[in-house]
């Protein structure tokens, strides 16, 4: 009974933590949103700005996931290419090691959690604001409160093991295989980073695993390598309903992490040794040595940021490469788009933010325009023809393309319609009626 009891605690501290993370994310988007949107699509004319663009947005909307997914809507509008796209998702790699810094910084060192309950006391007026700012300023302290409390009951909810000697030996066994050891703790990371959704939250809970003694230092930079590859599922989940490109910059996505975890793999005594000199530069102790228990949050998030800066000055020079690998594991169609039904610029169920979403559906209509007008031009030519075969073939085309056009226009119109149920400003708003 003990047992479950404890494993609900974890998971209902894990809840909070995420739903924390969720709000101070979405609210941080609402109040720098459109800014960061912009940021996107004006400062990605080659990789390197892309990467500065990557680091800038994730950090301040602390959340890699949700960049990803805005580049992927990006290029499945057709407003970036998937080069441009390649820089800012390394980039994106590089500002999500922001979020490790906060929690080992002011969750293992400062006790914010006693401020929790006051910051949710004050943010309530905000939250119930008429005015659209306040409420999304409300909602960003309130966040960021649930951050905390979810970490600071995590922290309580991972008991410590030195009082469990048969269960810290067990580990130390499981722990001293080598490299064996080092690719199934990866392996870990990966799955539960694809199970929970959020790397942020797999960071956490490896710090506090780490610091309560259940894995080594080793142990944790390992599953902080699956959680690399781990982050990329929820970017290729929402590119599964968009266009090619939209796919690619996902599976780009993929492919960059992996190959990093690769080459960390390789390099990975190296790499933990670094870490500790690092450290031991700053004025802590070695993460790797007895006496480094204090310093093992510092060095997981020094190891996750060394990592990931690392990573993106070797590839970056590849990016046209992996690119191309890219389009060869997700190649275009070889139908027509003409021919086919098949939307360009939407997905099928795949709901963008904001004014993003308008600018996909103008798009797509004005593919369907082109459509539309082609199809006019078959009407012209048959009256012009006096080829009975030509004739035949020509009805049968335009029928296909009306077929086609009364699909496309009906998904449009859907399409407008969720967007019509979403928070725009005025100017959507009059984007939207303009498209309709």
């Amino acid at each position: 009974m003990q047992v479950v009891s404890g494993v609900l605690q974890l998971l209902g501290a894990l809840g909070i933590f995420l739903y924390g993370m969720k709000m101070l994310s979405e609210s941080l988007q609402k109040v720098a949103g459109e800014r960061m949107r912009g940021l996107l699509s004006q400062m990605t004319s080659n990789r390197f700005k892309g990467i500065l663009t990557g680091v800038a947005v994730t950090a301040t909307i602390q959340s890699s996931s949700a960049t990803s997914v805005m580049v992927v809507s990006f290029v499945n509008a057709g407003l970036l290419t998937l080069l441009q796209a390649a820089g800012v998702i390394m980039g994106a790699n590089i500002g999500t090691t922001v979020t490790a810094w906060i929690i080992s910084l002011l969750g293992f060192k400062v006790d914010i959690s006693v401020l929790a309950v006051p910051l949710i006391g004050l943010t309530l007026p905000l939250i119930f604001s008429k005015h659209a700012e306040r409420r999304a300023l409300g909602e960003l302290i309130f966040g960021f409160a649930l951050l905390f409390m979810g970490l600071h009951y995590l922290k309580d909810s991972v008991p410590n093991l030195q009082g469990y000697p048969q269960v810290l030996e067990w580990l130390r066994d499981f722990s001293s295989n080598g490299i064996w050891s080092v690719l199934l703790f990866m392996v870990i990371g990966t799955v539960l980073t694809v199970v929970v959704q959020s790397s942020s939250a797999m960071v956490a809970l490896t710090l506090i695993m780490c610091a309560n003694g259940w894995i080594g230092f080793d142990m944790a930079a390992a599953m902080v390598l699956g959680e690399n590859i781990g982050t990329t599922v929820t970017a290729n989940i929402a590119a599964m309903v968009g266009n090619v490109s939209s796919r690619r910059a996902a599976m780009f996505h993929t492919l960059f992490n992996v190959c990093g975890v690769i080459w960390a793999i390789l390099l990975f005594p190296f790499l933990l040794r670094f870490v500790g000199w690092a450290v031991t530069i700053g004025g802590g102790a070695s993460p790797l040595s007895a006496g480094g228990s204090g310093s093992l949050p510092i060095g997981i998030s020094l190891f996750h940021t060394t990592f990931n800066v690392l990573n993106t000055l070797v590839l970056v020079w590849f990016a046209p490469q992996l690119v191309k690998l890219t389009t060869m594991i997700i190649p275009q169609r070889g139908d027509s788009d003409d021919e086919v039904f098949r939307l360009k610029h939407i997905g099928i169920g795949m709901l963008s933010t904001g004014e993003l979403s308008i600018v996909q559906a103008r798009k797509e209509s004005v593919v369907y325009m082109r459509r539309t007008y082609r199809m006019f031009g078959m009407v012209k030519d048959m009256f012009e023809t006096q080829d009975e075969k030509e004739f035949k073939r020509l009805s049968e085309r335009i029928n296909k393309y009306e077929t086609i056009s009364d699909r496309v226009e009906i998904e449009i119109a859907e399409y407008l319609g969720q967007v019509n149920t979403t928070e725009l400003s005025e100017d959507g708003g009059a984007m939207l009626q303009g498209v309709l």
